[in-house]
């Protein structure tokens, strides 16, 4: 089994949970997604989270979608385990790695305000799950309303020996991350494997950081891969050029209420969702949006020839 370290690189791409027009589980799409993930060259997959509709999920269709996909690929794979109490992380974490996962997610609570009850808090997270389950903490401050410092997150993960990676969400976030790794430098805090999400707005810079790599969503996750790719090889100007290519697309994906509709829309458009469905209450796209999406799908092709649309 392969587990998430401080170390860990690469592309993590957040799969979305596919539902049928009447939103049941669609396993077949589920299945399409992991093949094609591991096609576009991702380091592993992430399940559960924000953009799988996990808080929409019951506990054994959550280990359901996980067991379906650990069963389907060698990838390794995080789970988002995001409870409004320790006692539902502990079940579905118990569940999770039993079956195979490589870690586990969680984000903060929204009532955390202080420094010291984030601390606390994570202190809790790893007094529930045990020591030996390796987790990332998600720092999502524009979902959550949970400002985490560099100090914070240091102090996490000085106590915390599960605590191996940070899911960078913050905007703006650059310098958080060159923060991170100046403490790690000077002997501060221990090295975390840094992996960046917000749909991959910045990554392009991201990774001249210091970041790891990526996790998140965008559907087109080889654009991810190439980006991580070429910045490691020093190729910067590359790594740039595919990124600029993509950027109106992304910008658009990652619009605050339909961006799940979007990517879902896109998803289904490249032949990997029988149905773009989501589970309500949830966001649906305009025929005008629509309209843009394909718009900008189009130029997209224009700009790669080796995308293909269905539809």
């Amino acid at each position: 089994m392969v587990m998430l370290t401080r170390e860990t690189k690469g592309v993590f791409a957040i799969v979305p949970t596919p539902f049928d027009n009447e939103g049941s589980i669609d396993f077949d799409s589920l299945s399409r997604l992991v093949n094609f993930y591991e096609s576009a060259g991702v380091t592993g997959l992430t399940l559960l989270g924000q953009m799988g509709e996990a808080p929409k999920l019951a506990h054994n269709e959550g280990v359901r979608i996980v067991d379906h996909v650990l069963k389907r690929t060698g990838l390794p794979v995080v789970v988002g385990v995001s409870a409004p109490g320790y006692a539902a992380m502990g079940t579905l974490t118990s569940d999770v790695m039993a079956a195979g996962a490589a870690g586990v997610m969680v984000a903060p609570p929204n009532t955390l305000r202080t420094d010291d009850q984030i601390v606390a808090y994570y202190r809790g997270v790893t007094e529930e799950i045990g020591t030996q389950v390796p987790f990332v903490i998600q720092d999502y401050p524009l979902s959550f309303s949970v400002i985490m410092s560099p100090s914070v997150i240091s102090r996490i993960a000085r106590n915390a020996p599960g605590c191996v990676m940070l899911k960078h969400e913050d905007w703006p976030g650059l310098e958080k991350i060159s923060a991170l790794r100046r403490l790690e430098a000077a002997g501060d805090m221990p090295r975390l494997s840094i992996l960046c999400g917000n749909g991959g707005l910045f990554l392009d810079f991201e990774t001249e950081r210091g970041a790891d790599g990526a996790m998140t969503g965008y559907c087109f996750p080889e654009m991810l891969v190439e980006v991580v790719r070429r910045t490691a090889a020093g190729d910067r100007d590359s790594a740039h050029d595919i990124f600029d290519a993509h950027l109106p697309l992304l910008r658009y994906e990652q619009q605050p209420g339909i961006g799940l509709a979007v990517r879902k829309y896109v998803m289904k458009r490249r032949g990997l969702l029988t149905s773009d469905s989501q589970r309500s209450p949830a966001a649906v796209l305009s025929a005008a949006a629509r309209e843009e999406v394909d718009y900008l799908l189009a130029r997209l092709v224009r700009e790669d020839g080796s995308i293909s649309l269905v539809g």
